[in-house]
């Protein structure tokens, strides 16, 4: 759930970007950034997969280019969109793409995307495009959430055990950053879970630092406003 607000020209129609549709190119970018944002370390390999109208339409309207160039960190408007190809090449980050049909449940622009780091490690994110280059991640490992990249976020993996949320929250508090909205997701009591935490400030890397000093969290990472 997010907050109310006015919209702008800008909110309708979408951002200047290099293709023929916001919520096929733009959208699709700010998927796989966001994507991009979970992992910690350099990315090797990615595969895209892709539904509904995505998987129709996505070399047509340059929903592929957006994507990789999403995982190289390009904004909507970076020139080099158009090449995203070459230059993922240039970087070494190796990527395929395969297309899912019959899946009437799926919104039609959706993507699952599966990171493989350095280390192999692997992380696997599923987003949907909503329209005017907006986009919101609904999945990460396999766990629900609703992450759109309009705040700051906190994302943490730690145990389901009584005192975690609250000694992160401690954490945040002692450094004044405000809460805007908090979502906990998890496989089964007592079991592995995700904190997502989205804040009204930045979030200085001190802060995870401190996090992933707590007994039962396993790691946490930022996710800039995009």
């Amino acid at each position: 759930m997010y907050e109310s607000k006015e919209m702008s020209v800008f909110d309708i129609i979408g951002p200047n970007m290099i293709g023929p549709s916001s919520s096929h190119t733009a959208g699709a970018l700010r998927i796989a950034r966001l994507a991009r944002n979970m992992v910690k370390k350099p990315v090797k390999q990615v595969k895209f997969i892709l539904y509904g109208s995505f998987a129709q339409t996505y070399q047509g309207h340059g929903t592929d280019r957006a994507l990789v160039a999403g995982m190289l960190g390009y904004d909507t408007e970076d020139y080099r969109i158009k090449e995203s190809f070459v230059y993922a090449k240039a970087a070494g980050l190796n990527y395929t793409f395969e297309t899912q049909s019959g899946n009437q449940d799926m919104h039609p622009n959706t993507v699952d995307i599966i990171i493989r780091d350095e280390d192999n490690a692997e992380t696997a994110v599923t987003g949907i495009s909503i329209g005017g280059g907006r986009a919101v991640i609904k999945k990460i490992n396999g766990f629900d959430i609703d992450l759109s990249g309009d705040y700051y976020t906190l994302v943490i993996k730690h145990k389901d055990l009584p005192g975690v949320v609250a000694g992160v929250t401690n954490i945040l508090s002692q450094f004044d950053i405000n809460i805007a909205f908090m979502k906990l997701s998890r496989e089964n009591k007592g079991t592995t879970a995700y904190s997502i935490i989205e804040t009204d400030q930045p979030i200085p890397g001190d802060v995870i630092d401190k996090i992933e000093e707590l007994k039962s969290v396993s790691h946490a990472f930022l996710i800039e406003k995009l």
